[in-house]
């Protein structure tokens, strides 16, 4: 099963902007008017490290983030279900 992230923006070199902070250096996206990015996890706890640095800085970037666990469905990452969120990852995915 593919579990997967998606950012999306409607503001140009925002994704790219996240993408550096998150991992701490140029990440150099061939295109910096990148308005969707999506990365995928073989193990789906990893995918709490960005949720975390996401939701920790969302008031600086001007982009959404959804999460992909089951084929055909997303979920908003938000303020209001991200604990919710990283908990049902670590119950899920115990390993």
């Amino acid at each position: 099963m593919r579990t997967f992230i998606k950012l999306f923006s409607n503001k140009n070199g925002e994704i790219n902007r996240f993408l550096e902070h998150f991992y701490s250096n140029k990440k150099n996206l061939a295109d910096n008017s990148l308005l969707e990015w999506e990365t995928s996890f073989e193990n789906p706890i990893e995918m709490a490290d960005m949720i975390g640095v996401f939701i920790d800085n969302i008031d600086d970037y001007k982009i959404n983030m959804w999460v992909s666990l089951d084929e055909n469905m997303l979920i908003n990452v938000t303020r209001n279900n991200v604990d919710d969120l990283i908990r049902y990852l670590y119950e899920r995915y115990p390993y």
